[in-house]
């Protein structure tokens, strides 16, 4: 997917790519955006307590830094929109500081689709795609997995050709 050219990374996106990109990308600005619930287990994991044993600690903390970074989450989803053609297909072409906000962005949309499909570090992803498709084939889960697998996929495609970015 992505490779490197000149001091860049370089990659071709298909317009069904560009579509789920955007979704993603639009979803995460939606949800930190629109009246952020600390009760949704997804706001909890891209905001985890700095003080799990002390709430009161975590809470004054939480009070200091979570504009700043809820700022920079919304930043880097939005350089994804920013990247990606507005509509179709196309090539998206990322400096280092770009990459970085890419692969910020991605991995807050890992973490909270993992969330929401239950998705622990002992999870068999193959295997649970696998299962969805026996269930159900034509259901949002299927999609959701295959959506969550293209999303690591595409980190990792970045992750590969970044150190080598000046």
């Amino acid at each position: 997917m992505f490779r490197r050219s000149g001091g860049q990374c370089v990659a071709t996106f298909a317009h069904d790519e560009v579509r789920v990109l955007r979704k993603v990308a639009a979803e995460v600005v939606g949800l930190l955006t629109d009246g952020m619930d600390h009760t949704d287990p997804v706001v909890s994991r891209l905001f985890p307590d700095i003080y799990p044993d002390r709430p009161d600690d975590s809470q004054e903390f939480r009070l200091y830094t979570e504009g700043d970074l809820k700022t920079g989450k919304i930043d880097q989803a939005g350089a994804i929109l920013a990247a990606l053609p507005d509509e179709g297909e196309g090539e998206v072409r990322l400096d280092g500081e770009a990459a970085e906000a890419w692969l910020r962005a991605i991995n807050d949309a890992r973490l909270a689709m993992g969330t929401r499909l239950e998705i622990g570090a002992d999870t068999d992803l193959s295997e649970e795609l696998d299962n969805a498709v026996v269930d159900d084939p034509g259901s949002s889960r299927v999609f959701q997995l295959s959506v969550y697998a293209y999303l690591g996929y595409l980190q990792e495609s970045l992750l590969s050709v970044l150190p080598e970015i000046e």
